[in-house]
């Protein structure tokens, strides 16, 4: 029995091979990317300890590598890259802010705590 309410979009798609091929090289861009970005942030993980006098370069590589995932993410899956400049930035400078804003607050309460806890002892 065919069903009429069930659509097949993969059998729907109007492009060409040449248009496909892009498709494709996009995606493994895509995948390449985001996998070496995150490869790079496991080994620093595992091979820079917190002792280390590298680790506030370690803290702030990872911030900004997951800031840099997360717009490219957007960018590429939301199909926001494919928006005017405009609304690229309407979009991504407020949560640009808002991030640095929590990643602020967590620095400033984590100091404060820590001095608390040098302070009164625990």
């Amino acid at each position: 029995m065919l069903r009429d309410d069930v659509i097949e979009y993969s059998l729907d798609a109007h492009h060409s091979e040449e248009q496909g091929k892009k498709i494709r090289k996009k995606i493994w861009q895509v995948t390449a990317l985001l996998t070496v970005i995150t490869i790079v942030e496991v080994a620093l993980g595992a091979y820079i300890k917190q002792g280390s006098g590298a680790w506030p370069f370690v803290k702030w590589s990872f911030i900004i590598m997951t800031l840099l995932k997360a717009g490219y993410i957007v960018q590429v899956f939301m199909h926001l890259g494919d928006e005017r400049k405009a609304m690229r930035y309407v979009i991504l400078i407020p949560y640009f802010i808002f991030i640095c804003y929590l990643i602020f607050i967590a620095l400033y309460e984590g100091t404060a705590v820590g001095e608390a806890v040098s302070t009164y002892g625990a």
